[in-house]
């Protein structure tokens, strides 16, 4: 008797990817680099527990696209690192997989080609290969974590995680951050909520068990001992930006009211500029001003930021791309990005 197929009804593919640790015996971390992630996280820590009082400032694109590009940001952002050390802790911005809405392009490590062709071992390679040059500038990485599977190739590298908007509220993520080795920040909801953020801090402080894979890509039960380093970010909602003064007073409280110590990074993108990337100066210098003015856990900002200001679609010829440009959300340019950090360091200087 036939029996009708009852799984992988629409799966056209099985492709078997190399372990996590055939990669990193593959590109292994430096001395340099693992200097770099390790006095950077620690960095992060103190500022997190107010023992540092530096101000953590992620910059850099939307999404990686271009290798050669990123490259040349992070040399930019390395000649900052020094000057400005004092008061700013400058993080890379290093996006390797971006969410969507609906459909589009979804990042470096799952199609690095461009095409549609989905080749995410290539992208995986690449991804690493990218962090590693970067943290050997000196120069951190903060990146999203949006798929559960692919920190394990990455996370020796990463100095700072974020969980977006669309996910802070899901227990998967929740349970990743959970066992987790660097710092994590969580967005609030893109309804604007910011409660989903401060319970999502709370569940990523205790310990999960969750399905995942291990060193040798073995699927595995993964125990964690739960995070307690985890903060906040506000990014605007579908209702408006959420950067003023008052939210970030309702932010405090509401973490003091779950018994964290509060800790809050005001994304300038997203929700809060309106999805415009003009208006992202204008939400720096508002915050710059409450770091200088009031006594708030801010503990930074975020800034999507290129080579140069805009974005531009994905076209089927890649030699009408415009190097330095974002494919996805639009980004100030890197003239006005330098000015920002600057005025930044002035500022704080001066408190």
């Amino acid at each position: 008797m036939n029996q009708t197929p009852l799984a992988n009804l629409h799966v056209r593919e099985l492709t078997p990817l190399q372990p996590p640790r055939a990669l990193k015996n593959e590109l292994p971390i430096t001395p340099a680099a693992a200097h770099t992630v390790a006095e950077t996280r620690a960095a992060i820590r103190r500022i997190l527990r107010g023992e540092d009082q530096r101000r953590i400032m992620v910059v850099g694109p939307c999404s990686i696209h271009d290798p050669e590009a990123a490259l040349e940001y992070a040399r930019r952002l390395q000649a900052l690192q020094k000057p400005l050390g004092d008061q700013l802790v400058i993080v890379m911005r290093a996006y390797l997989e971006k969410p969507r809405t609906t459909v589009g392009w979804r990042g470096l490590i799952n199609d690095p080609h461009l095409d549609g062709s989905f080749d995410m071992a290539a992208g995986l390679r690449i991804a690493r290969q990218l962090l590693l040059a970067i943290n050997e500038l000196g120069v951190p990485v903060a990146t999203e974590m949006l798929d559960p599977i692919s920190p394990q190739y990455l996370d020796d590298q990463i100095s700072l995680a974020t969980i977006g908007a669309r996910t802070s509220e899901a227990q998967t993520h929740r349970a990743l951050a959970s066992g987790v080795s660097m710092p994590v920040g969580f967005k609030n909801g893109t309804d604007g909520g910011i409660q989903v953020a401060v319970n999502a801090c709370v569940s990523a402080a205790v310990p999960h068990s969750f399905l995942g894979i291990d060193e040798d890509g073995r699927s595995a039960v993964v125990r964690t001992t739960g995070n307690p380093d985890s903060f906040v970010i506000l990014r605007g909602g579908r209702h408006g930006p959420n950067y003023h003064l008052e939210y970030i007073v309702q932010t405090t409280r509401l973490m003091r009211e779950a018994e964290r110590q509060p800790a809050v990074m005001i994304d300038c993108s997203h929700a809060n500029s309106g999805s415009d990337f003009r208006r992202q100066e204008a939400v720096w210098q508002t915050v710059l001003g409450y770091m200088v003015e009031e006594p708030l856990p801010i503990i930074g900002m975020m800034l999507e930021s290129n080579l140069f200001e805009g974005k531009q679609p994905l076209v089927a010829d890649r030699s009408m791309l415009r190097y330095g440009v974002s494919l996805t959300d639009g980004c100030v340019g890197w003239d006005t990005t330098e000015r920002l950090l600057h005025e930044a360091h002035l500022a704080l200087s001066r408190r």
